[in-house]
């Protein structure tokens, strides 16, 4: 029976957490920003250079896919603003530690757009539609953040270093997409133990959810 409270009570809380969030005045939100860029920024510090290519593997990926989830569409992507923004006018919390604004046009520059197009896209499919909350419905999400951060940086990466299509597959996609696929995985458990399975904000598939509590 206590077993059966915890759960019930965890149900509430997440419910109660992403409805909160969504009725949140504009101040509020952008506090909520700001902590998933400071999060980010704390992921951008796990950082580990490859000698073969300028682009590291990171820990940020984590703190941006989930970002859209947190934050929601329009608001995880502008946690992402306010992260490479604020790297880029010099918070050394860029990748490694880095800062400044030299580093919009390096050959990792690309990625920092896609950082601000994927949780756009995985936050508003996750508040529009209740089936966007399974674990692989968000895996699927997931996996689409990444794709769209690797469009970004391989085709900046490719100006940069002037190459062509496969050498840029072989420094700014290939090696980083099995970690990648990891890190995809681990946020869309995060994501799918955090997200309500109920509607909170008047979602298109409401209806066919309308039994569920939380």
């Amino acid at each position: 029976m206590q077993k059966v409270v915890v759960i019930d009570r965890y149900l509430k809380a997440r419910f109660l957490f992403f409805k909160w969030r969504y009725s949140l005045t504009l101040v509020n939100k952008l506090a909520l920003c700001l902590t998933m860029a400071c999060l980010t920024g704390f992921l951008a510090q796990i950082c580990i250079p490859l000698p073969f290519t300028p682009v590291p593997i990171t820990g940020q990926v984590l703190g941006v896919l989930l970002s859209g989830v947190v934050c929601g569409g329009a608001f995880g992507a502008l946690s992402q603003l306010l992260y490479v923004g604020l790297g880029l006018a010099g918070v050394p919390w860029l990748a490694g530690g880095t800062g400044g604004s030299l580093a919009i046009f390096s050959a990792s520059g690309g990625y920092f757009i896609g950082f601000i197009i994927a949780p756009l896209i995985i936050g508003r499919w996750t508040d529009r539609y209740i089936g966007a909350r399974s674990f692989f419905s968000q895996l699927k999400l997931m996996m689409l953040g990444v794709g769209v951060i690797y469009l970004c940086g391989a085709l900046v990466l490719s100006l940069v270093i002037k190459s062509g299509l496969w050498e840029t597959l072989l420094k700014g996609v290939i090696p980083f997409i099995l970690v990648d696929l990891v890190k995809a995985s681990i946020t869309a458990g995060l994501s799918f133990s955090i997200l309500p399975k109920a509607s909170y904000n008047g979602e298109i598939d409401k209806a066919r959810y309308t039994q569920r509590r939380y």
